[in-house]
C-alpha cells in the first residue's frame, strides 16, 4: 500500500507542540492514551506511521521527563489479554518497562489502581517489589464521579501517596483503556497543589483525530477497534458551543468533561484554562498525514479486520453479542463487505473447492495470503502440516520462484518432529504448526542452500495480508504477528473437539 503518512513531519510538530503546553505549568502530567510502544493499529490505518514513533517523541524529551505506568488490579485478577501481542497485561507492563528503558528513558513506578487486596495484584506487587521496581498502591477514589468536594479531599485523592517526581513533564502510561491513568494524574495533581507547584494535566489520544471529519473512515476505524469499550465518536458539544469550531472527541471523555473541569479548578482554585475536551489534547496527529485517499482506504480495510476479529471473539465467547452486531453496523455504514479484503474470498473458495473434492459437509482449513506484487497464494491442512504452515511455505517459494514441487524439508527432519511432538511431549494435534515449520526449516537451511534462499525471504512477506477459513491456534496467531502479517479469520472453529482442535 502507498504511502499516506509522513512520522518525521508528525514528530517534530508533535514534540513542539507538547513543550509548548509544558510552558504554561511547572511539571505537566501527560495521559498517554493508547499504545505507547508497537501501535500496530495507527500503522495499519496511516500507511508511513512508524509503530514507535511516539517512543522516538519521548526520546527527544527524555532529559525532561519520567514515566509512571499505571495498571488496573481488577484487570490482573481477570487475567486480561493483550489483543495484538497474546499476553496478559501484568506481562505487558513487564514488557513496557523492559522496552521504556531499552530506549533510555526513565521509569519512576508503576501504579496499581483500584487496589482492594486483590490476591493476584497482591502476587504482582510482590513480583514487582523483587526485581526492584517501585509500587504504588491506589484505592478506589472515594466519592468519584460526582461528589467533588469528597474527591478532592483529604478523603479522596488525600488518601493515595504521593509519587514522588522530579521532572517538568511525567508520562502516565497504561498497557490498556481503563487502568486508572486519569485518576493518578488528579492525584498527583491534588498533591502537587498542596505543596503549592503549579502542576497541570493533558490528554495525548491519538484517536479519534480532534481535527478530521466525524464519519471520516479514518475515525470510523477508531470505534471498530473500540466496540468492546462501547466507544462512539461525537463532536465535542463544548469546543462547538464556546469556539464555534466543530472537533471530534468520543462518548466518555465528552461525558466526564464537566466533572474533570470541576475537579481541576477545585484542586488548583482557579478557573481551568481548558474550556473542552478538544482542549485538553495535545494530539498532532493529523499534521502527519500527506495522502487522505491513501489513508481512507487502510481505515476501511482496518474496519473489516477489526470485523472479523469481533467475530472470531464472540464465537469463542470473549465478547458478547451486541458487540459483534456493533462490528457490522459499522461496516454497513461504510457499505463495505467481508470479501472487500483481496485475500477472504481466494481462501474460502480453496476451501469450498476442497471440500467437494473430498465429499465433505465441513470446510477444510484453508490459508490465503496477497504477496506485494498482487499474486494470492493458498495452503491447507495436510499430513504434516497445518493451513498457515502450508500457505507461508508456498508464499515463499512463490516470492522466489522455486518451483512448487521442489521438498523444501526433508522427512528426515519433519518426521523426528512429528514423533517428539506426539508421542515424548504426548500432544494429540500431529499437525505441525507455522513455528515447528519455520524451525524445521531453519535446520533444513544449514546444508540445503534452496531451503536458505526460501528463509531469507522471510522479511520479504512482512506486512503482507492474509485470510484463514477457521479460527487459528493462538500459537499460529503469535507467529504471524512476529512475521509482520496481518491476519483475520472466519468465526469458525477448525475442528468439533473441544480442546485440542480449538
Amino acid at each position: 500500500m502507498k504511502k499516506g503518512f509522513d512520522s518525521e513531519k508528525y514528530l517534530e510538530e508533535q514534540s513542539k507542540f507538547i513543550l509548548e503546553r509544558v510552558n504554561n505549568f511547572d511539571k505537566l502530567y501527560l495521559e498517554f492514551g493508547g499504545k505507547l510502544i508497537y501501535d500496530m493499529h495507527a500503522k495499519r490505518v496511516l500507511p508511513g506511521f512508524d509503530e514507535n514513533v511516539k517512543i522516538k517523541l519521548l526520546q527527544k524529551l527524555k532529559d525532561k521527563l519520567e514515566v509512571i505506568i499505571c495498571f488496573y488490579a481488577g484487570d490482573i485478577e481477570r487475567n486480561k489479554i493483550r489483543g495484538d501481542f497474546g499476553i496478559s497485561y501484568d506481562m505487558d507492563v513487564l514488557k513496557l518497562i523492559d522496552d521504556l528503558r531499552g530506549n533510555g528513558l526513565e521509569i519512576n513506578s508503576v501504579v496499581i489502581t483500584r487496589y482492594e487486596n486483590q490476591p493476584a495484584a497482591t502476587v504482582f506487587i510482590n513480583k514487582l517489589d523483587q526485581m526492584g521496581i517501585k509500587v504504588y498502591k491506589h484505592s478506589p477514589t472515594k466519592g468519584y464521579p460526582t461528589e467533588v468536594d469528597t474527591i478532592v479531599s483529604d478523603e479522596g485523592y488525600g488518601q493515595n501517596p504521593y509519587i514522588e517526581t522530579t521532572k517538568p513533564i511525567v508520562v502516565v502510561t497504561a498497557p490498556g483503556p481503563g487502568s486508572g491513568k486519569l485518576a493518578t494524574c488528579l492525584s498527583q495533581l491534588y498533591h502537587e497543589n498542596k505543596q503549592g507547584r503549579k502542576a497541570g494535566y493533558s490528554k495525548f489520544e491519538t484517536f479519534p483525530v480532534w481535527n478530521m471529519p466525524l464519519k471520516h473512515p479514518l475515525n470510523i476505524a477508531y470505534e471498530a477497534a473500540t466496540v468492546d469499550l462501547k466507544d462512539v465518536n461525537m463532536v465535542d458539544p463544548f469546543h462547538l458551543e464556546t469556539y464555534g469550531e466543530i472537533t471530534v472527541n468520543y462518548n466518555r471523555d465528552v461525558e466526564t468533561f464537566p466533572v474533570l473541569k470541576r475537579i481541576i479548578e477545585k484542586i488548583t482554585g482557579t478557573e481551568s484554562m481548558y474550556q473542552s475536551p478538544t482542549d485538553m489534547g495535545v494530539n498532532r496527529i493529523a499534521f502527519g498525514i500527506t495522502d487522505d485517499e491513501v489513508i481512507k482506504e487502510a481505515s476501511r480495510q482496518e474496519i473489516i479486520r477489526r470485523y472479523f476479529k469481533t467475530g472470531c471473539e464472540y464465537k469463542k465467547g470473549l465478547c458478547d453479542l451486541d458487540t459483534y452486531n456493533h462490528a457490522k453496523m459499522i461496516m454497513e455504514e461504510l457499505e463495505l463487505k467481508p470479501n472487500h479484503r483481496i485475500v477472504v474470498d481466494p481462501a474460502r473458495a480453496y476451501s469450498k473447492s476442497l471440500s467437494e473434492k473430498y465429499g465433505l459437509d465441513t470446510a477444510v482449513p484453508t490459508m490465503a495470503l496477497a504477496l506485494h506484487n498482487g499474486d494470492i497464494v493458498t495452503g491447507k491442512n495436510n499430513q504434516v502440516m497445518d493451513a498457515a504452515a502450508a500457505c507461508i511455505l508456498n508464499a515463499l517459494k512463490k516470492y522466489t520462484g522455486i518451483s512448487d514441487e521442489m521438498h523444501l524439508l526433508s522427512p528426515a527432519i519433519l518426521n523426528p518432529i512429528i514423533k517428539l511432538k506426539t508421542e515424548s511431549l504426548g500432544d494429540k494435534t500431529a499437525l505441525l504448526d507455522l513455528e515447528e515449520v519455520l524451525i524445521a526449516l531453519s535446520i533444513s537451511a544449514a546444508f540445503n542452500p534452496i531451503a536458505q534462499v526460501a528463509l531469507d525471504a522471510l522479511e520479504s512477506i512482512r506486512e503482507c495480508q492474509a485470510h484463514t477459513t477457521v479460527i487459528m491456534h493462538s500459537n499460529n496467531e503469535a507467529t504471524l504477528r512476529n512475521l509482520g502479517i496481518d491476519f483475520t479469520s472466519d468465526p469458525q472453529f477448525s475442528s468439533t473437539s473441544l480442546f485440542y482442535g480449538n
